[in-house]
């Protein structure tokens, strides 16, 4: 019985890394770095994890590969000749809004808060652990699949003038539709469900980005001040997310900006 019990287990353990790698196949990824050997360094890991994986070396070869083929994350380096991350990254956010991790340099924390500033969903420093890479792509992919799969009962999410469609993953402000990268998108759906109620920093990490928060890290606040220019203030000139020292934001109506004790809970970041 031990020895059918055993090799019973080995053949699920079999079928699952079959079924698994199956459904990673269907993940196209496209990194953009002129440093080729890391390139291919990348690319034999993530297609060991059963990803499709392409190649380019400079920013408009990255435009041109995005607007000719279709992709679930684009894996893009600041520094590269030609037109570097930061143009291609603002010509791409005009076009769509295709997940689009940055490579950084490690310590460079200016071209992180200029990447998510610019509408980067997430950055690695370089150099990367294939590891991490891996983890970052499947736990945004995860987010992507869960809300475009998933049959929710409030398929519309309307606070005042802000209107959230889940199905086509649209945002109109005032009837007028306004784009957003996917972890704004992600972002704004969090704080609009939890309507009235602090979300914690920490939460929003492991939700929307899919990691756990580090010290120091202004990630999220960055995504929540580029939201926050995207949404505009209410009819009466107040922010939609306030701000919780340190600790959370908060989606309020207009007819709810202040604390109880009358004064402006929002502190600018």
């Amino acid at each position: 019985m031990i020895t059918i019990d055993v090799y019973r287990v080995n053949i699920l353990v079999i079928w699952l890394r079959l079924f698994h790698n199956k459904r990673m196949k269907e993940i196209k990824i496209l990194i953009a770095d002129d440093d080729t050997e890391l390139c291919e360094l990348l690319k034999t890991y993530l297609e060991q994890e059963g990803m499709q994986v392409a190649l380019v070396h400079n920013g408009e070869e990255a435009i041109n590969y995005c607007q000719d083929n279709s992709l679930d994350l684009l894996i893009l380096d600041v520094m590269m000749p030609i037109k570097n991350g930061f143009d291609t990254l603002r010509e791409i956010r005009q076009k769509n809004n295709l997940p689009i991790l940055m490579l950084t340099a490690k310590g460079d924390k200016i071209d992180r808060i200029v990447g998510l500033e610019m509408g980067a969903d997430d950055y690695v420093t370089k150099p990367c652990d294939p590891r991490e890479l891996t983890a970052r792509i499947r736990a945004i992919i995860r987010r992507s699949a869960q809300t475009s799969g998933s049959a929710l009962t409030k398929n519309i999410l309307t606070i005042d003038d802000v209107s959230l469609n889940n199905n086509s993953r649209e945002v109109k402000v005032k009837n007028i539709s306004i784009e957003l990268t996917s972890t704004e998108f992600d972002l704004l759906k969090l704080l609009m469900e939890k309507f009235g109620q602090f979300v914690t920093r920490d939460a929003i990490s492991e939700q929307i980005l899919g990691k756990r928060l580090q010290s120091f890290d202004r990630s999220i606040d960055m995504h929540v001040s580029h939201l926050r220019k995207k949404l505009g203030l209410t009819n009466n000139q107040q922010e939609r997310i306030k701000t919780l020292r340190g600790n959370g934001y908060q989606f309020v109506s207009c007819q709810h900006s202040t604390n109880s004790s009358g004064e402006d809970s929002h502190i600018m970041i």
